[in-house]
């Protein structure tokens, strides 16, 4: 995927550019699914936690003890509503199906996956990006991973907000109840981590620049 220079973008109209097919999605959520999952395992290992449904999802595993593909799951529900109404049907299709993905992509790195030691910097870092990288992949196929991600594309499209300042107002909220559950020092780096998903998300998504743009 290359930006294009506003001087050496096409003219032809957008309604001209082909439309992802079902393959091109189904590969996407593929390689959203293996980045996002490898993300939060960084994440996890180091005990840290990260913005968005799946910070609300570490939480709930934290404190309860739930399996953390599960409570993914399990948080996403009321916000398929929100994707239903704002985003449309194939959206939230779209969304449903990466969500479950995601859900059993992170179970199955838990148990194919160890990670015996990781120093919190580099897992915030490093399991940021990752995230960053796979919620890019899957933003511009017309999709997300549920809750904050729907959110975000929502007012982006609505009003023009953007995605990832969206997501960095609502991440800190959910990071601040971190401190519920979380050691302080925990909680400060969990934030960097979501820093660093929410600037790879600012600095690489913008659809007007990029070809094919998102669906209608």
């Amino acid at each position: 995927m290359e930006a294009l220079h506003p001087t050496t973008a096409p003219s032809r109209p957008s309604s001209s550019i082909a439309r992802h097919s079902r393959l091109d999605d189904a590969q996407a959520v593929a390689t959203s699914v293996v980045l996002v999952s490898l993300g939060l395992c960084l994440l996890n290992a180091a005990g840290l936690t990260t913005g968005g449904t799946p910070g609300l999802a570490f939480l709930l595993n934290y404190a309860s003890g739930w399996p953390l593909g599960l409570a993914l799951f399990m948080v996403n529900l009321p916000f398929y509503i929100l994707a239903w109404r704002g985003m449309g049907r194939a959206f939230t299709f779209r969304t449903l199906g990466a969500v479950t993905a995601l859900s059993v992509g992170v179970e199955l790195v838990h148990h194919m996956l160890r990670v015996s030691a990781i120093e919190p910097l580099y897992a915030a870092v490093a399991g940021g990006v990752l995230i960053g990288l796979g919620l890019l992949v899957l933003f511009r196929h017309g999709a997300s991973f549920g809750g904050v991600n729907a959110l975000a594309l929502f007012a982006h499209r609505r009003w023009g907000w953007p995605v990832g300042g969206v997501q960095m107002g609502v991440d800190g909220l959910i990071l601040a109840s971190g401190f519920a559950v979380l050691p302080p020092a925990r909680v400060g780096w969990s934030l960097v981590g979501a820093l660093a998903v929410n600037a790879v998300l600012m600095l690489n998504y913008r659809p007007g620049r990029y070809l094919p743009s998102m669906p209608k």
